[in-house]
């Protein structure tokens, strides 16, 4: 057992923080801006809640942070408070918020000044994941620190892997986002040119699920997008803030993501209809608007 912190009490860091309570047996003390979900969660899971990140972070073995982009990041480490001013020498720093390399790479040299250990470790698997236990793991570190922060990283993860020196975890969090976002905007547009067709969707992806066309996104999300519902998973406003983090790096490392730019501009048009808390598989709407 360890003692952890865990920073961040949305959809993902909630649960995230049961599993390290319940799953891996630690003890866990938790933050959140708004206190009322921190204490929440130390009632549903008999942990414990502090009123500020350093608070938290206090005699912690490995302390976990889940936020919403990079200036929260930089608020809850090394801003006022932050949990660098409250973790001891030879802790964990372990970052699964999805945010930039370049910021990753900042919070491990205020790390290393403090003698605290980093790792970079966005997830991917969304709400359902996180609840399950299931998310994917992308970190980037030293093995050394990875080898040490696995076993409690592995309570809430079915897969966890090490990418390279830090930095890594987020830059193959980006080829997730990239690979995703073209694999969805085909599937909008098979099912919408079905529809268009008069065809049986239902038959269709039963057959062509089995074949080259089959995918995650295909299996999981083509029932909600052919009845037009779309209030399940990964919202609109976090994949085009995923995205605006691909093509900021792409503009730095002169990669060419024609693709990744066109489907970004097609979720700014979902959200111009409305569709900002729409899950990703949404673009379907914009091409069924009539």
């Amino acid at each position: 057992m360890a003692k952890v912190a865990f920073i961040g009490m949305g959809v993902m860091g909630y649960p995230m923080a049961g599993h390290l309570k319940v799953k891996g047996g630690h003890d866990v003390t938790v933050y959140n801006r708004t206190i009322a979900k921190a204490e929440a969660w130390a009632k549903q899971f008999d942990g414990k809640f502090a009123p500020t990140p350093a608070t938290a972070a206090e005699g912690a073995d490995f302390v976990f942070t889940c936020v919403g982009n990079d200036d929260d990041l930089r608020s809850v480490t090394i801003g006022k408070d932050g949990v660098l001013s409250g973790m001891k020498a030879g802790a964990t720093l372990i970052d699964n918020t999805t945010a930039s390399a370049e910021v990753a790479r900042e919070l491990h040299a205020a790390a290393k000044e403090k003698g605290v250990d980093f790792i970079d470790a966005p997830v991917s698997g969304g709400q359902a994941g996180a609840e399950n236990g299931v998310l994917t793991v992308m970190c980037g570190g030293d093995e050394t620190v990875f080898e040490k922060a696995k076993p409690v990283i592995d309570a809430y993860a079915r897969m966890v892997g090490l990418m390279g020196a830090v930095g890594a975890g987020q830059l193959t969090k980006m080829i997730n986002q990239i690979c995703i976002a073209g694999v969805v905007q085909g599937l909008a547009e098979g099912i919408h040119f079905g529809k268009q067709a008069g065809l049986d969707i239902e038959k269709v992806v039963e057959v062509i699920s089995k074949g080259a066309a089959g995918s995650w996104q295909m299996e999981n999300r083509h029932k909600t997008m052919n009845v037009g519902k779309y209030d399940f998973g990964f919202a609109v406003d976090w994949m085009r803030k995923d995205l605006d983090i691909v093509l900021s790096e792409a503009r730095r490392n002169k990669a060419k993501l024609p693709l990744t730019a066109l489907v970004d501009q097609f979720y700014g048009d979902v959200q111009a209809m409305g569709g900002n808390r729409w899950d990703t598989s949404s673009l379907l709407a914009r091409l069924d608007k009539k």
